[in-house]
């Protein structure tokens, strides 16, 4: 039986997907354009309520920061510039590296038993 791959994002195949992690992963892939809340919380598979429940204190710990204002929508981005979003996005790409390592010697087995 073929084991199919993991849709998710790897950021939260490794760290689960509570909704602050399932935020973060979309923030981290999609780290340069600026979102509204509600549609972080859509890109994130989250909904607006449980978004607001710790949206303060991400940006109270800088890891996202206010980028404009269109209407009466106010758009975020993360902080690159951040120490904190600095070492996320090293996690990120360390644990995408892993993945695609792990992905790639899956399906080198897979061709291997095959041919």
């Amino acid at each position: 039986m073929e084991q199919e791959f993991d849709e998710r994002r790897s950021f939260e195949i490794v760290f689960g997907g509570s909704p602050v992690i399932k935020v973060l992963d979309f923030l981290l892939d999609n780290r340069e354009f600026d979102y509204s809340l509600t549609d972080i919380a859509k890109g994130a598979g989250i909904g607006w309520t449980t978004l607001h429940q710790f949206w303060s204190e991400m940006v109270s710990l800088g890891l996202v920061r206010r980028t404009r204002r269109i209407g009466r929508a106010e758009l975020y981005k993360l902080d690159v510039n951040n120490p904190l979003s600095k070492k996320l996005i090293e996690i990120d790409f360390l644990v995408s590296k892993m993945m695609v390592r792990k992905e790639l010697k899956r399906q080198a087995i897979k061709h291997a038993v095959v041919a």
